[in-house]
């Protein structure tokens, strides 16, 4: 009887061990199909549905196609929208389905060539890939690009593959994301200060011809399309449609400077808009978490000295590091964004790529990432969703009322003035605090939602039009 327990008992040690095994070897397929659903459904559950006013502008020049107006940003993403405006006749549905085709894509393109999955699925449970493919942004096709270059640099470095296809390829990501982002001119800039640092350090005279050409190719390629820009619209890249930068006051460079810091965290990336002291407390709390997790991420990132792949670290770093103080320097002189998790995205993807790959080189326990990413990706889905709404049904309402103000050819939110207010309780102080958020102001959202279904339409940041009888106020629609 004894013998029997214990066969059985052992019996069901190794069942729980093979269940175990199996579970590992599958987890980051069943996590790469959860990221697939968050990411599409989660735009239905928030006000805005993923649309924010560049969304506005990049539907605007997709609809002037094949006669863009502007320049104020690049033609790529606004084209890549137009061709599935075709299919779907929707911009909202046409970015619903280019965000779904770029997550398929990568996903599948790093499980059939073994191209670094468990990172590729991990990079897809952090903040970055969370909010590039979640919103209608230019982010999301620049973020898809820059995995494919990343990848194409990454053969080099280990010669596999056509030594010329690769340095093609990877030229025209630089190129394509360029067209997507000008920012992309940083990244260029990065791969030329990695190239300028290491060039007497690298002794493969391949790998050194190979950076040559990209960088030639890909100058050429961006130097042609700032030619086509100046020739077709009297400006590089629009800089003469840029307002004046705002004015320099120390809390905004020092949220500037906090927003840098943030860069190396790969979860939270939270900044609340208001100037107040407790925000900025809170900004400088998550400073002391991200110093914290630049010195752990630099104990690993020492380590990639001993690996083959040494210098392919390095260009990550260096990458991440040009781009974030380009796009910093560059805040201070045209009026762009503050230094933001969508400003930023290319950088942390960098840092926290390098981080995973030899985070699994060194560790064969994986339970900490393992089990971090999960926690921060329900994170990043619950906080999305902190002030949960029926988009599509909010947005067809919209939608029914645009027949009337179809001679119309401007829009203007004139109800800024109208605050709406989200109270959060906490519970163990037994405290209550309002926050405005953005995104949920009632004129935002009709304003959004009315572009998005008539794109013709042009926003307006000012009411400056003279006949007011071209312009579509938000207050007349109905959103309840």
């Amino acid at each position: 009887m004894i013998a029997i327990v214990e066969i059985i008992r052992i019996v069901k040690k190794i069942i729980l061990n093979i269940v175990t095994l199996i579970l590992k070897m599958k987890k980051y397929k069943i996590l790469a199909v959860i990221v697939v659903v968050i990411y599409f459904l989660q735009s239905f559950f928030v006000p805005y549905g993923g649309i924010g006013a560049d969304s506005l502008s990049y539907f605007g020049i997709a609809a002037d196609f094949p006669k863009p107006e502007t320049n104020l940003f690049p033609l790529g993403f606004p084209l890549m929208l137009k061709g599935f405006y075709f299919l779907f006749q929707d911009y909202f549905w046409s970015y619903k389905g280019l965000n779904l085709l770029f997550t398929l894509i990568i996903l599948l393109f790093s499980w059939h060539k073994k191209f670094y999955f468990r990172e590729t699925v991990l990079l897809f449970a952090g903040k970055t890939f969370f909010f590039a493919f979640t919103q209608a942004a230019s982010e999301s096709p620049f973020v898809f690009l820059f995995y494919f270059l990343i990848y194409f640099l990454h053969q080099l470095f280990t010669g596999s593959g056509s030594f010329y296809k690769n340095v093609v390829l990877a030229s025209l990501m630089m190129i394509a994301m360029f067209s997507v982002r000008y920012s992309g001119i940083y990244i260029y800039l990065g791969i030329m200060f990695f190239f300028a640092l290491c060039f007497f350090k690298i002794t493969d005279k391949r790998l050194k011809h190979g950076f040559l050409l990209l960088l030639l190719f890909s100058g050429i390629g961006i130097g042609s399309y700032l030619i086509f820009n100046f020739l077709k619209f009297s400006s590089f890249t629009g800089e003469n449609l840029r307002g004046a930068p705002g004015e320099m006051l120390p809390v905004y460079i020092l949220r500037d400077l906090l927003g840098i810091s943030n860069v190396i965290d790969p979860f939270i990336g939270l900044k609340p808009a208001s100037n107040s002291f407790a925000s900025l407390a809170f900004q400088f709390l998550i400073l002391i978490i991200d110093i914290f997790i630049f010195v752990y991420f630099l104990k690993y990132y020492r380590k990639a000295k001993e690996t083959s792949l040494h210098y392919f670290h390095v260009l990550l770093w260096a990458v991440a590091a040009v781009y974030s103080v380009s796009l910093l320097v560059s805040g201070w002189f045209q009026q762009i964004e503050e230094m933001n998790v969508r400003m930023l995205s290319a950088a942390n993807f960098c840092l926290y790529f390098s981080f995973l790959i030899l985070y699994f080189k060194y560790q064969k326990n994986d339970k900490l990432i393992w089990r971090t990413a999960c926690f921060f990706l329900a994170f990043l889905t619950l906080y999305s969703l902190k002030t949960p709404a029926n988009y599509l049904e909010k947005r067809n309402k919209v939608k029914a009322q645009m027949p009337k103000f179809k001679d119309k050819k401007y829009l203007f939110n004139n109800e800024r003035n109208l605050k709406t207010l989200t109270t959060y309780h906490i519970p163990l102080i037994e405290k209550s605090f309002q926050y405005e958020h953005t995104n949920s102001q009632k004129g935002k959202l009709k304003e959004s939602m009315a572009g998005s279904v008539n794109p013709k339409i042009k926003w307006l940041k000012k009411d400056t039009i003279r006949n007011k009888s071209e312009v579509l106020y938000t207050s007349e629609l109905a959103l309840d």
